[in-house]
């Protein structure tokens, strides 16, 4: 199974990989969310259905994109990524949070302070 497009897969949510993540993410006009995971990683699989209905909730305002770490060792390595799944909030192209691990609830509610501190209603 392949959680990049599994029964999860929103809309609101793209796969970016070592090619297109500067362009996609780092040259974003919106502040991106990243979630780097693996297909075999069960933490991931459950933070993958909140990551895309989150992905609805915040959209025009936080994009959201994922990285498979196995297909992507560029950027795995370039942002140090130890565990998975990590998430990573980038504004302007630097990183502005991480968090790491399937923590739904605090998910949102770090989305919400990192969009309130950058003046994203």
């Amino acid at each position: 199974m392949d959680i990049m497009n599994d029964v999860n897969v929103s809309e609101h949510v793209f796969v970016v990989g070592d090619r297109d993540f500067e362009q996609k993410v780092l040259k974003a006009p919106l502040p991106m969310i990243v979630d780097f995971s693996a297909e075999w990683c069960p933490p991931c699989r459950v933070l993958t259905p909140v990551f895309h209905r989150l992905s609805a909730e915040y959209s025009g305002r936080l994009g959201f994109a994922s990285v498979d770490i196995d297909e992507n060792p560029i950027v795995y390595v370039r942002y140090r990524i130890q565990g998975v799944p990590t998430l990573i909030i980038f504004k302007d192209g630097k990183e502005v949070a991480r968090l790491v691990g399937p923590h739904p609830g605090r998910l949102k509610r770090t989305i919400d302070s990192i969009l309130a501190e950058q003046g994203i209603g």
